[in-house]
């Protein structure tokens, strides 16, 4: 499986963002696609994820502002970014997990500064 992300870029505090990420391969094998972040020094986290069955689930820190969804004919999963924040500065990751693998896309850098 391979991820493609894009996306990012400068924004300022409350602005949005909408990051695009698509799978090729083997597409069948995947449960579901996430977002993660790193901001420099910290460790990596997930900010969303969306499993196959439509299911998704944030942390705290993005609720009501973030939102992923999924384009299944295009295997696409969106991340709209709204009232973004300069702690939202970050790496965003695409990720894809499978029963047998954990799938990874290049990173896309999100700054929020004014």
């Amino acid at each position: 499986v391979q991820l493609q992300a894009s996306g990012g870029g400068l924004v300022q505090p409350g602005g949005s963002l909408r990051l695009s990420c698509t799978a090729s391969g083997r597409i069948a094998s995947i449960r579901g696609m996430a977002w993660y972040r790193q901001a420099p020094g910290k460790q990596r986290e997930l900010v969303a994820i969306i499993i196959n069955g439509g299911s998704t689930n944030y942390a705290d820190s993005v609720k009501s502002r973030f939102t992923i969804s999924r384009d299944n004919a295009k295997n696409t999963v969106y991340l709209q970014m709204n009232s973004l924040r300069p702690e939202d500065t970050a790496v965003y990751y695409c990720n894809a997990p499978s029963y047998s693998s954990n799938y990874w896309g290049q990173g896309t850098q999100v700054t929020v500064s004014s």
